[in-house]
């Protein structure tokens, strides 16, 4: 049985330090929250709650990381941990794969 990891964040501290980069990229690259707001296609409002609370759907904050040109960089959030054993690798390969359903008959 593995062992959890040791989590250095809080989901609080999470949230405002996912917050704090999207800002800093969006300053980066000199761009008013207006223009994030209408690049990414979410409110304004809604951007900047965003900047002050780190609190977000994760629709929009996948919207904010596409404006941003930074959605490729989520892609590595949640990889499967690599297998320690043949039935790991199993139920990790499985992972990727589509729930099978039935076709009505």
């Amino acid at each position: 049985m593995s062992k959890m990891p040791i989590q250095l964040h809080s989901p609080n501290e999470m949230a405002r330090l996912l917050a704090d980069r999207i800002r800093a990229e969006r300053l980066r690259r000199e761009w008013k929250q207006e223009t994030l707001a209408e690049r990414s296609g979410v409110s304004l409002p809604t951007v900047r709650r965003y900047e002050r609370t780190g609190r977000t759907s994760v629709a929009n904050l996948l919207k904010m990381c596409h404006a941003l040109g930074r959605l490729d960089a989520l892609a590595g959030f949640l990889k499967p941990p690599r297998a320690s054993s043949i039935e790991e690798l199993k139920i990790i390969a499985e992972m990727g794969q589509p729930k099978r359903k039935r076709g009505i008959r």
